[in-house]
């Protein structure tokens, strides 16, 4: 009986599934509604609150602010980057706390404190969008909003009086809107030389501290407590206008700003050559800084003298002593046609002694080249005497506010007067007719400067700086700027007007400094972007 009970089990048991099986396919195939419609597909904006809360429990900032740009790109490039990011980062930071951390434990009688364990773990932060202002500034300015639940695993191990105790960090949670900007902005690689950071609101912060294992959080009132500490300590150090500042490169060389003046003393040349038919020559002596796109400086025109005395005095603003050399060029003058060199010769700026003043006879050269042959042929001499003078620690420029102070001008300048300084940035939405290769020319007092010539572009860019030493205030003067371009292959209209600015100096001697767009006369869009300061002594 027993041997037939299970038989007759086992059947029951198979003839049981199949009729399951076969009454679950009926009603699952032949008992579907058959009046489904398909989901209506509409645009975001077209859904109301509700639906787009149970659609996006968290909006993005771009969604919500036009604003703000999404940052898709840069949350992939940092989840690639993010084990090597994670080393260097964790690798910075050790170094730079492990000397902090050897000045301040004799303070409080501890022994050691190390780092058992660094790492930030596997979860890179992640951008929810980013906004960036437009300055007219030589600056960026970004705030990106950034969220970060990491896993990080930060031991820290202290050890007093024999005992050892050790505080773990773990699930740390950042959420913080910081300003990074970039400034100023110089044409030196990495193209910045200071980055400040500031905190536009109190940062998200939530974590948990573990001592000796067991969670310290868990303490009740403690987790509120240390939280807030913590959001206030920041906000204290990096809120807004507070700002973090990390320099990169040092300003001043990388904007070359002046830090000093080369005075220079012409006094005389001896034994120049013959260079007109009646056997004599009209000397007068050009000189300027290797590298300075300031106009050369010139001394006076003797006529018909081979041997002439100047004791004409000059000064040079010297923008970097170690490299820069000055130039001295003889020419002789002539009433029409071009001036003929008579020679030429150099003086590196980091062979003299900064103010002791040195005067130097200079043997006048063909060329450079120190294996130029025709160097051996003698020219005549050149007599100066030079003075370099750097900058004051206070006349410097310093800091953050580089960019927007004015230096004072520099030694010699006339008491009314001061150095006007005209920084041609760039230009905009140009539109030539026949060609489009764009140049600036400044015109004041009867004296033209002129930038370098870019080429095929309608938004060129020359951050090029001239300087006028004036003996008063030209608080009733205009300037007046044009915008030209330039083409050898078009001989028909070799120069093309683009427009131009008429800029009154009264705004900028009672402000000091201006930095402004102006919209071109003659152009239908263009716009031009320039810098004005006057600096006086005082």
């Amino acid at each position: 009986m027993g041997f037939f009970s299970t038989i007759l089990g086992f059947c029951g048991f198979g003839v049981g599934i199949s009729m399951g099986l076969g009454i679950g396919y009926y009603l699952f195939i032949y008992l579907q509604p058959s009046d489904v419609e398909d989901p209506e597909i509409r645009p975001l904006i077209e859904q109301d609150t509700e639906t787009l809360r149970r659609m996006l429990p968290e909006i993005p900032l771009w969604v919500k602010n036009p604003d703000y740009d999404r940052m898709d790109w840069l949350n992939k490039f940092l989840a690639l980057m993010w084990p090597n990011l994670d080393k260097a980062i964790c690798k910075t930071a050790e170094n730079i706390a492990k000397p902090i951390i050897a000045e301040q434990i004799p303070k409080y009688k501890i022994d050691s404190v190390e780092f058992e364990k660094l790492t930030l773990g596997t979860l890179p932060p992640t951008f929810q969008g980013m906004k960036v202002y437009v300055t007219e500034e030589k600056e960026l300015i970004m705030e990106p909003f950034i969220k970060w639940a990491g896993n990080p695993n930060i031991t820290i191990a202290a050890k007093a009086f024999g005992l050892k105790a050790t505080v773990q960090l773990v699930d740390l949670q950042v959420f913080a809107s910081p300003r990074i900007t970039l400034k100023p902005l110089v044409p030196s690689f990495p193209c910045f030389a200071k980055i400040y950071v500031s905190l536009m609101e109190k940062p998200h912060v939530d974590f948990g501290l573990k001592l000796v294992g067991a969670d310290l959080m868990s303490i009740p009132g403690l987790y509120r407590f240390v939280q807030e500490i913590v959001k206030d300590q920041v906000a204290n150090m990096y809120l807004w206008p507070k700002t973090l500042e990390v320099q990169i490169m040092d300003p001043t060389k990388a904007l070359k700003r002046p830090v000093g003046i080369l005075n220079v003393k012409v006094i005389r040349a001896m034994k120049l050559k013959k260079k007109d038919l009646l056997g004599a020559s009209d000397p007068y002596v050009k000189m300027k800084l290797a590298d300075d796109k300031l106009t050369s400086k010139k001394t006076s025109v003797k006529h018909k003298n081979l041997n002439p005395e100047w004791n004409e005095e000059f000064s040079l603003v010297v923008k970097d002593p170690s490299t820069q050399v000055g130039q001295f060029n003889v020419y002789d003058w002539e009433q029409v046609g071009k001036h003929d060199k008579m020679g030429l010769s150099s003086v590196p700026l980091k062979d003299l002694i900064p103010e002791e003043p040195k005067e130097m006879t200079l043997n006048l050269l063909k060329t450079m080249d120190p294996n130029d042959p025709q160097n051996d042929k003698p020219r005549g001499q050149l007599v100066v005497e030079l003075t370099y003078k750097p900058f004051k620690e206070d006349e410097m420029p310093r800091g953050f506010e580089e960019t927007q102070t004015v230096q004072k001008a520099p030694e010699g300048t006339p008491a009314g007067g001061g150095l006007l300084v005209v920084i041609v940035h760039e230009a905009e939405d140009l539109d030539g007719k026949y060609h489009t290769n764009p140049y600036g020319k400044l015109t004041f007092r009867g004296e033209e400067r002129k930038t370098k010539v870019v080429k095929k572009t309608r938004d060129p860019r020359w951050e090029e700086e001239f300087q006028f030493m004036l003996e008063e205030e030209p608080t009733n003067e205009k300037m007046l700027l044009e915008v030209i371009s330039t083409s050898s292959r078009n001989l028909l209209h070799p120069k093309e007007t683009l427009g131009y600015i008429n800029v009154g100096l009264a705004d900028v001697v009672n402000n000091k400094r201006i930095n402004e767009k102006y919209h071109l006369i003659d152009s239908k869009n263009g716009r031009i972007q320039i810098e004005l300061q006057w600096r006086t002594s005082s």
